[in-house]
């Protein structure tokens, strides 16, 4: 049966065929059997360092790795248009304290001052853990405080898993740009993020953890305690919290 040009385009339609490769037919039968393989490079002439990372370009991974230093990482987070969460913060709230401190404090997100001061723990919250740190004679100067999700939550809810997940290669980097001699880590959701565990806080508070990453020099010992927000509401579970900090305490007097 003769086909006309409008039946042979319906029948290529209905066959799935819905675009055309070129104008030009190619004749595959003249075609060489394989590429020609390219030119090599000549040693003179370097090729340029692989990435650090392997990260795919434009992921957080990839952006994070390539800050060298706290100013690059603070800017790529204000430019990163990642979370939706973002949109509805006033502000990215990346850390307060001392950079050089030998102790830094990871949290979950900021609350509703936070949010609104572009500083971490400066709420109810923030004034119990400044009385946490000066029980063993820290404060802001000897201390270095952020949080993992830099940008508020509506309504102060809890970070979701995806959110975290997100972020913590911003959070990583962090950890290896301060390169501090203690992590302290603040809630259930900092300490799961940040040590790969599934345990609750009430599991995996008191007790050392070695946290490792390919930009450290050396694995860092990490703690986690409860979260201060949690303090306020469950005053008797402070007692975990003091022996938690007696630990840090005892580890720094310790240090050489």
């Amino acid at each position: 049966m003769d086909l006309t040009l409008p039946d042979l385009l319906r029948w290529y339609l209905d066959s799935g065929v819905d675009e055309t490769i070129g104008d030009v037919p190619v004749d595959r039968f003249a075609a060489p059997a394989r590429p020609a393989a390219p030119s090599p490079v000549p040693a003179e002439v370097p090729a340029g360092p692989p990435p650090q990372t392997g990260a795919i370009p434009g992921t957080a991974a990839h952006i994070a790795a390539e800050c060298r230093d706290l100013a690059e990482l603070r800017a790529a987070l204000e430019a990163f248009d990642g979370l939706p969460v973002k949109r509805t913060a006033m502000s990215t709230v990346f850390a307060d304290g001392n950079p050089e401190a030998a102790v830094m404090l990871i949290g979950e997100a900021p609350g509703q001052e936070e949010d609104r001061q572009g500083l971490p723990f400066v709420g109810k919250s923030g004034k119990l853990l400044d009385r946490m740190l000066a029980s063993i004679g820290l404060d802001r100067t000897s201390a270095y405080i952020t949080n993992v999700l830099p940008w508020r939550p509506l309504e102060n809810r809890k970070p979701t898993p995806d959110e975290v997940a997100i972020c913590l290669p911003f959070v990583a980097r962090h950890i290896e740009l301060v390169d501090p001699k203690i992590l302290i880590l603040l809630g259930s959701a900092s300490a799961s993020a940040i040590l790969a565990r599934h345990e609750g806080i009430g599991r995996l508070r008191g007790r050392w953890f070695d946290y490792a990453s390919p930009g450290l020099p050396r694995p860092i010992p990490a703690i986690a305690t409860f979260h201060p927000a949690y303090l306020l509401r469950t005053p008797e579970a402070k007692r975990g919290s003091w022996r938690d900090l007696l630990m840090v305490k005892k580890r720094l007097d310790a240090a050489p």
